[in-house]
């Protein structure tokens, strides 16, 4: 059943949205939607994100989402991914910070970063 206020908060992605997205994902190598920024993460799951990378010396570019109503609902519907931070490597979705561990672990994440 759809509740009155879900609908109210729901955001269609645009073609501004989109061209938005893909340009930001598209202009740098490794980029992340997350709450906060790079430097001062908001939410423990952009925190854990930040260490992941600091932790392997990986650079990376985000875009704070609570600054940005429209596409911190947008990202959500051009990934299909409803969690954030959502992580991006070359333009290809990787997923959230729980994928992000999984590839750390394994060591995909370092060849993926490198390439």
């Amino acid at each position: 059943m759809n509740d009155s206020k879900d609908s109210e908060v729901k955001i269609t992605i645009t073609s501004d949205h989109k061209k938005k997205i893909e340009s930001l994902i598209k202009e740098h190598k490794i980029f992340a939607f997350m709450k906060g920024t790079p430097d001062m993460p908001a939410c423990r799951f952009s925190a854990q994100m930040k260490d992941i990378f600091d932790e392997l010396k990986i650079p990376f570019q985000g875009y704070n989402i609570l600054e940005d109503f429209e596409i911190r609902q947008a990202i959500k519907d051009f990934t299909g991914w409803p969690t954030l931070p959502q992580i991006f490597i070359k333009g290809n979705f990787i997923g959230g910070v729980d994928i992000l561990q999984e590839l750390k672990d394994s060591g995909e994440l370092q060849k993926m970063a490198a390439l």
